[in-house]
């Protein structure tokens, strides 16, 4: 089984030039296979790039490698699945920058409060939790504000025994508060970037008015960038805490498969009104979340087909109400067995017994 870590670094100042430089290599690199994809060019590799650019000898070798094979990871996904996956693009200097090298022979690895890395050295890491397993790969990266990070995926044995489900839950996905479970219970989601869009507001009006290529437009933009973050770090923050406790308490969730791009573009009366509310409560990131915290302790989580009517039907004799696919009724009184029904609580009830249905 594999995990997947990620701490925050600290180089010091010749480090920081040493990873600029593998961005800038491992970018170039990428860069030019694709160009050289694009004109049809056969045996494309890294090393025949040293030949008549020697300062890519400078680097750790693996990461050109790796930059290789998600080249053509990403030709092949665009191949197999072009509707999801666009074709490859050039890499930017000014989009995210991070490289992935592998562990060979204790080449990576966590001693005393820091981190081994190829071409690098020691470099001193907050590893807040102990890693466990076989370290496999490291991803070094870099966010907009100036802040490292390493990702490690390490490989481990670990027989996991699945659990006949006892406790079940359904969620219902509200684009207000993020869902309402079976229980009734909310997860009034603080809705994090809401709040912060009178400083971003103001925040980006300085940027836009600075000078181009000034060093104000540079401190400008790392403040951009760190409010931005602090709007991602409390969503993830809330979204971590809120999953564990639900994994905790329950064998098995049941959730619909939404298709929450589709979801993102719905127009309302000529304009968007949905795609704010769905980027901003995270849903796919917190069923992500849900997934692998249940497979760790041999849990399941049932995703529900998204055409399945679960907010038409009456969760105490299952008669389809059609009038229910208007978003604006909240509420309704089943006419065949007189429930009254709030909408969501009784579409999460229907998708907790589609999934004890499919489970069994």
């Amino acid at each position: 089984m594999n995990k997947a870590y990620k701490f925050r670094i600290y180089p010091n100042a010749e480090q920081r030039i040493m990873f600029a430089k593998t961005f800038g290599c491992v970018r170039f690199v990428y860069n030019r296979m694709l160009a050289d994809k694009f004109a049809k060019k056969k045996s494309i590799t890294p090393a025949k790039y040293k030949e008549e650019f020697e300062w890519l000898k400078e680097v750790d070798s693996l990461a050109l490698c790796n930059a290789q094979l998600n080249l053509s990871r990403a030709f092949e996904n665009h191949r197999n699945n072009p509707k999801h996956f666009g074709g490859p693009h050039f890499k930017s200097k000014k989009n995210h920058q991070s490289y992935s090298t592998n562990n060979q022979k204790g080449s990576v690895r966590i001693e005393s409060g820091q981190i081994k890395l190829p071409k690098v050295g020691w470099v001193k890491v907050k590893a807040h939790r102990l890693v466990e397993g076989t370290i496999k790969t490291v991803t070094i990266s870099k966010t907009p504000s100036g802040k490292y990070f390493v990702s490690i995926l390490t490989e481990y044995e670990n027989q996991v025994l699945s659990i006949v489900p006892k406790i079940f839950l359904g969620l219902d996905y509200a684009m207000n508060g993020l869902f309402v479970a079976s229980t009734g219970e909310q997860a009034n989601y603080p809705k994090y970037f809401r709040q912060a869009q009178k400083k971003l507001r103001r925040v980006q009006k300085k940027f836009s008015r600075s000078k181009r290529e000034s060093q104000n437009r540079e401190k400008i933009r790392v403040v951009l960038s760190r409010v931005y973050e602090k709007v991602t770090n409390r969503r993830k923050d809330f979204l971590q805490k809120l999953s564990t406790k639900l994994v905790n308490a329950y064998d098995a969730i049941a959730i619909e498969d939404l298709d929450l791009k589709a979801m993102a573009k719905r127009k309302r009366g000529g304009r968007f009104s949905f795609g704010k509310s769905i980027s901003d409560n995270g849903w796919a990131m917190f069923t992500r979340m849900l997934e692998y915290k249940l497979e760790w302790q041999g849990k399941t989580l049932v995703k529900i087909d998204k055409w399945y009517p679960s907010s038409q039907l009456c969760s105490e004799c299952g008669y389809q109400n059609s009038e229910t696919k208007n978003l604006t009724v909240r509420e309704w009184t089943c006419p065949k067995c007189d429930v009254h029904h709030d909408r969501d609580h009784n579409a999460a009830i229907n998708i907790k017994n589609e999934g004890m249905k499919i489970l069994a």
